[in-house]
């Protein structure tokens, strides 16, 4: 007998729901316009917001660092990994975020969960947004603290949570920057106002907005102008960077706590030179192109005034990450398979990454992508709509 017979099942179960997906290979870079599976498409699924993953610059670096520094570092950061490179990328990302310090983890995941579980307990609460990342989710969760979900953006009801939870010594209010699904964005003036007025821990997931908003794509705590006004900051080097991993900013003593406490930054081994030296060459990039953001903005334009024009419902999006709202999730494959046969790769995400009944085509512009690829992009994703009879 198969003990993991049940796998198969599950596996089968997924097919019936139009939610299976085997992986697409990327054959060559990480560009605008990609070969994926053996076929060239525009490609709308990437995270690489600026287009850094191939940036002359960020090659450099890292084959330097290769060269200088060798494939890997060896160890732990906490035991014999940490290089001065390492240390050299923390004070840049804390200077660039504006806080006392910083911490790189392996990956954004990995600094969402690892944070939350390293500061909390079983005695405390943690309040968070309805669509709050996964990373989010399970640090809560590994915390043990209990957890109260206030409905998305809904500052009133967070409100009455914080009032109806006063008597708890300790309390983390934590919400995405820009949410990974929908591409709104969070009010986070306001929920930092009100964790500060209420005594409670502020933290913001900034990983879809690192690079994209505030000056420079130094956030959402740059955009709304807040600095000093959130405690816990956590950014991603894996989108907008371009490169890999994830950091916390922060205090001080936040990080060094985080060094003594955060397990993933305790029980894993550190970046490789080639990643560290490729992150701090794109944050020279940010600061001396601004005009890659300025292109990421007027493509977003475009694009979701080219697919309003069209019909398509793009929910409350306010950033480059833009939803094609189609419903069923099996409708949404298949206008992503179709839109796929015809040049285009814009993913189709389901349950339970979305609701029920919210599933969509994720498409995401990019500086790099040109005017008339967009405007191809459009042709197609409303011919491959129409044929579905998901437009008329």
């Amino acid at each position: 007998m198969n003990p993991l017979a049940f796998l198969d099942d599950a596996l089968e179960a997924l097919r019936a729901e139009g939610l299976y997906r085997r992986l697409r290979v990327l054959d060559g870079e990480q560009q605008a316009r990609a070969r994926f599976d053996g076929r060239e498409v525009i490609n709308l699924s990437s995270n690489n917001y600026l287009g850094l993953t191939t940036h002359p610059k960020l090659r450099e670096a890292a084959i330097r660092a290769v060269k200088e520094l060798g494939a890997g570092s060896g160890s732990v950061r906490t035991i014999a990994g940490t290089m001065e490179l390492h240390l050299t990328l923390e004070r840049r990302i804390a200077a660039f975020k504006k806080t006392e310090a910083a911490v790189v983890f392996q990956s954004g995941f990995a600094a969402n969960a690892g944070t939350v579980a390293s500061i909390l307990g079983k005695d405390d609460l943690i309040l968070s947004d309805e669509l709050n990342h996964a990373s989010i989710i399970d640090g809560a969760r590994l915390s043990r603290a209990a957890i109260r979900v206030f409905p998305h953006k809904d500052v009133a009801a967070l409100r009455r949570l914080l009032l109806e939870t006063s008597e708890v010594k300790r309390r983390l209010v934590i919400t995405d920057g820009v949410f990974s699904m929908d591409g709104d964005v969070a009010p986070l003036a306001e929920i930092a106002a009100l964790a500060r007025e209420h005594g409670a821990i502020m933290m913001v997931d900034d990983a879809h907005a690192s690079g994209v908003l505030g000056k420079n794509g130094r956030g959402t705590v740059d955009h709304f102008g807040i600095h000093g006004q959130v405690d816990v900051q956590v950014g991603t080097l894996s989108k907008a960077i371009g490169v890999l991993g994830g950091y916390v900013c922060g205090s001080k003593s936040l990080i060094e706590y985080l060094h003594h406490r955060a397990r993933p930054f305790l029980f894993s081994t550190s970046h490789p030179p080639a990643v560290a030296a490729a992150c701090l060459a794109a944050f020279d990039v940010l600061e001396a192109e601004p005009e890659r953001i300025e292109r990421l903005w007027s493509n977003t334009r475009r694009f979701q005034a080219g697919l309003k024009r069209q019909g398509f419902d793009i929910g409350m999006s306010e950033t480059p990450i833009t939803p094609i709202l189609v419903g069923e999730a099996e409708l949404a494959m298949r206008l992503s398979d179709h839109a796929f046969e015809r040049g285009v790769f814009a993913q189709g995400i389901g349950f339970p990454t979305v609701a029920k009944g919210r599933a969509r085509l994720r498409a995401i512009v990019t500086a790099t992508h040109t005017e008339e690829e967009l405007d191809r992009a459009l042709e197609i994703l409303g011919g491959a709509a129409r044929s579905l009879g998901i437009l008329s």
